[in-house]
Protein backbone atom coordinates (compact mmCIF):
# COMPACT_ATOMS: atom_id res chain seq x y z
CA UNK A 1 0.00 0.00 0.00
CA UNK A 2 2.15 3.14 -1.42
CA UNK A 3 1.02 5.77 -2.51
CA UNK A 4 2.03 5.58 -6.36
CA UNK A 5 -0.37 2.70 -6.42
CA UNK A 6 -3.14 4.29 -3.84
CA UNK A 7 -3.42 7.60 -4.14
CA UNK A 8 -4.84 10.39 -6.07
CA UNK A 9 -2.06 11.89 -7.84
CA UNK A 10 0.04 8.66 -7.86
CA UNK A 11 1.86 7.16 -10.82
CA UNK A 12 -1.18 4.60 -11.56
CA UNK A 13 -3.66 7.34 -10.73
CA UNK A 14 -1.52 9.64 -13.20
CA UNK A 15 -0.04 7.62 -15.85
CA UNK A 16 -3.24 5.21 -16.40
CA UNK A 17 -6.09 7.34 -14.74
CA UNK A 18 -7.27 4.22 -12.67
CA UNK A 19 -9.69 4.99 -9.94
CA UNK A 20 -8.74 5.24 -6.67
CA UNK A 21 -11.45 4.97 -4.55
CA UNK A 22 -11.42 1.86 -3.31
CA UNK A 23 -7.91 2.48 -1.75
CA UNK A 24 -8.59 4.51 1.86
CA UNK A 25 -11.35 1.24 2.43
CA UNK A 26 -8.88 -1.09 1.74
CA UNK A 27 -6.10 0.55 3.50
CA UNK A 28 -9.07 1.08 6.60
CA UNK A 29 -9.39 -2.40 6.47
CA UNK A 30 -5.86 -3.72 6.26
CA UNK A 31 -5.06 -1.55 9.46
CA UNK A 32 -7.77 -3.03 11.61
CA UNK A 33 -6.04 -6.24 11.33
CA UNK A 34 -2.41 -4.42 11.71
CA UNK A 35 -4.08 -3.51 14.85
CA UNK A 36 -4.89 -6.84 16.18
CA UNK A 37 -1.47 -8.42 14.93
CA UNK A 38 -0.39 -6.03 17.04
CA UNK A 39 -2.42 -6.49 20.10
CA UNK A 40 -1.79 -10.24 19.70
CA UNK A 41 1.91 -10.37 19.44
CA UNK A 42 1.43 -11.42 15.81
CA UNK A 43 4.56 -10.59 13.51
CA UNK A 44 4.07 -7.50 11.07
CA UNK A 45 5.98 -7.50 8.37
CA UNK A 46 5.77 -4.11 5.72
CA UNK A 47 7.17 -4.56 2.16
CA UNK A 48 8.01 -1.52 -0.04
CA UNK A 49 8.14 -1.67 -3.41
CA UNK A 50 11.21 0.09 -5.10
CA UNK A 51 10.96 -0.11 -8.79
CA UNK A 52 13.81 2.98 -9.60
CA UNK A 53 15.22 1.00 -13.45
CA UNK A 54 18.76 0.79 -11.68
CA UNK A 55 16.81 -2.50 -9.49
CA UNK A 56 14.78 -4.18 -12.39
CA UNK A 57 15.57 -6.89 -14.35
CA UNK A 58 16.04 -6.26 -18.46
CA UNK A 59 12.78 -8.19 -19.10
CA UNK A 60 10.76 -5.98 -16.24
CA UNK A 61 12.23 -2.91 -17.66
CA UNK A 62 11.42 -3.76 -21.37
CA UNK A 63 8.07 -4.40 -20.53
CA UNK A 64 7.55 -0.98 -18.73
CA UNK A 65 9.56 1.07 -21.50
CA UNK A 66 6.57 0.89 -24.29
CA UNK A 67 4.39 2.08 -22.21
CA UNK A 68 6.53 5.53 -22.30
CA UNK A 69 5.06 8.24 -24.54
CA UNK A 70 8.89 9.15 -27.13
CA UNK A 71 10.67 11.42 -25.11
CA UNK A 72 8.60 11.29 -22.29
CA UNK A 73 10.06 12.26 -18.81
CA UNK A 74 7.42 9.84 -16.64
CA UNK A 75 8.82 9.52 -12.85
CA UNK A 76 9.51 5.87 -12.24
CA UNK A 77 6.70 4.10 -10.34
CA UNK A 78 7.54 3.85 -6.07
CA UNK A 79 11.07 5.98 -7.11
CA UNK A 80 13.23 5.24 -4.09
CA UNK A 81 13.11 7.98 -1.67
CA UNK A 82 10.06 9.54 -2.81
CA UNK A 83 6.46 10.40 -2.05
CA UNK A 84 5.19 7.64 -4.39
CA UNK A 85 7.15 4.74 -2.38
CA UNK A 86 5.52 6.25 0.72
CA UNK A 87 3.06 3.92 2.91
CA UNK A 88 -0.54 4.74 1.65
CA UNK A 89 -2.76 5.64 4.95
CA UNK A 90 -0.20 3.46 7.06
CA UNK A 91 2.48 3.35 9.07
CA UNK A 92 4.92 0.55 10.87
CA UNK A 93 5.59 1.18 14.12
CA UNK A 94 9.08 1.08 15.60
CA UNK A 95 10.33 -2.92 15.94
CA UNK A 96 8.68 -3.71 12.98
CA UNK A 97 10.42 -4.54 10.11
CA UNK A 98 10.31 -3.04 6.80
CA UNK A 99 11.40 -5.46 3.38
CA UNK A 100 12.46 -3.62 0.19
CA UNK A 101 11.54 -5.77 -2.88
CA UNK A 102 12.65 -5.13 -6.88
CA UNK A 103 9.95 -7.55 -8.09
CA UNK A 104 6.09 -8.12 -7.52
CA UNK A 105 7.00 -10.99 -4.90
CA UNK A 106 7.82 -10.05 -1.88
CA UNK A 107 9.92 -12.73 -1.63
CA UNK A 108 12.00 -12.64 -5.00
CA UNK A 109 15.77 -12.05 -3.97
CA UNK A 110 14.48 -10.68 -0.47
CA UNK A 111 14.83 -11.79 3.19
CA UNK A 112 11.27 -12.51 3.82
CA UNK A 113 11.17 -16.26 3.99
CA UNK A 114 14.95 -16.36 6.28
CA UNK A 115 12.89 -13.57 8.54
CA UNK A 116 9.69 -15.45 8.98
CA UNK A 117 10.93 -19.08 9.64
CA UNK A 118 13.32 -16.99 12.33
CA UNK A 119 9.97 -15.79 13.51
CA UNK A 120 8.47 -18.94 13.53
CA UNK A 121 5.64 -18.29 11.57
CA UNK A 122 3.87 -20.73 9.62
CA UNK A 123 0.52 -18.79 8.38
CA UNK A 124 0.87 -15.63 6.19
CA UNK A 125 -2.26 -13.25 5.98
CA UNK A 126 -1.40 -11.27 2.85
CA UNK A 127 -2.86 -7.77 2.18
CA UNK A 128 -2.58 -5.26 0.14
CA UNK A 129 -2.58 -4.14 -4.36
CA UNK A 130 -2.78 -5.15 -6.59
CA UNK A 131 -4.46 -8.56 -6.06
CA UNK A 132 -3.56 -10.19 -9.67
CA UNK A 133 0.33 -8.69 -9.51
CA UNK A 134 1.81 -8.55 -6.41
CA UNK A 135 -0.59 -10.12 -4.15
CA UNK A 136 -0.61 -13.02 -6.85
CA UNK A 137 2.99 -13.28 -6.87
CA UNK A 138 3.76 -13.08 -3.01
CA UNK A 139 1.35 -15.61 -2.48
CA UNK A 140 2.10 -18.19 -4.83
CA UNK A 141 5.97 -17.65 -3.68
CA UNK A 142 4.83 -18.25 -0.39
CA UNK A 143 2.94 -21.18 -1.11
CA UNK A 144 5.72 -22.73 -2.89
CA UNK A 145 7.84 -21.87 -0.03
CA UNK A 146 5.18 -24.05 2.45
CA UNK A 147 3.34 -21.40 4.60
CA UNK A 148 -0.22 -21.73 4.98
CA UNK A 149 -1.53 -18.40 3.44
CA UNK A 150 -4.62 -16.54 4.17
CA UNK A 151 -6.28 -13.33 2.04
CA UNK A 152 -9.04 -11.57 3.57
CA UNK A 153 -10.25 -10.47 0.65
CA UNK A 154 -11.63 -6.94 1.80
CA UNK A 155 -7.70 -6.50 2.34
CA UNK A 156 -6.64 -6.65 -1.04
CA UNK A 157 -7.77 -5.06 -4.91
CA UNK A 158 -6.94 -3.93 -8.17
CA UNK A 159 -8.14 -2.01 -10.75
CA UNK A 160 -9.34 -4.85 -12.75
CA UNK A 161 -12.58 -6.37 -10.70
CA UNK A 162 -12.26 -9.79 -12.92
CA UNK A 163 -8.75 -10.42 -12.49
CA UNK A 164 -9.11 -9.48 -8.81
CA UNK A 165 -11.72 -12.14 -8.52
CA UNK A 166 -9.84 -14.62 -10.89
CA UNK A 167 -7.27 -14.41 -8.77
CA UNK A 168 -9.29 -14.82 -5.52
CA UNK A 169 -10.88 -17.77 -7.08
CA UNK A 170 -7.38 -19.10 -7.90
CA UNK A 171 -6.24 -18.51 -4.34
CA UNK A 172 -9.35 -20.53 -2.77
CA UNK A 173 -9.17 -23.19 -5.07
CA UNK A 174 -5.68 -23.92 -4.83
CA UNK A 175 -3.48 -22.29 -3.05
CA UNK A 176 -4.46 -21.00 0.95
CA UNK A 177 -7.63 -19.78 2.49
CA UNK A 178 -9.80 -16.49 0.93
CA UNK A 179 -11.78 -15.27 3.62
CA UNK A 180 -13.01 -11.69 5.72
CA UNK A 181 -10.75 -9.68 8.11
CA UNK A 182 -13.81 -9.69 10.58
CA UNK A 183 -13.57 -13.48 10.61
CA UNK A 184 -9.56 -12.89 11.05
CA UNK A 185 -10.50 -10.37 13.91
CA UNK A 186 -13.34 -13.07 15.16
CA UNK A 187 -11.59 -16.16 15.52
CA UNK A 188 -8.27 -14.05 17.12
CA UNK A 189 -10.64 -13.09 19.36
CA UNK A 190 -12.00 -16.49 20.60
CA UNK A 191 -8.10 -17.94 20.96
CA UNK A 192 -7.62 -15.09 22.81
CA UNK A 193 -10.48 -15.63 25.35
CA UNK A 194 -9.52 -19.31 25.28
CA UNK A 195 -5.74 -18.29 26.81
CA UNK A 196 -6.93 -16.85 29.29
Amino acid sequence: MQNDFCAEGGYLNRTRGADMSASKPIADNINKLVDLARDTGMTVVWIVAIYDHKYLSDSHVAKVLPGLKEGANEPVLCSEGTWGADFYEMEPQDGEIIIQKHRYSAFHGTRLDDYLRGQGVKTAIVTGVATNICVDSTIRDGFFNGYYIVVPEECVGASDAELHAATLKTVANNIGTVTSGDEIIRIAGKHAEAAE
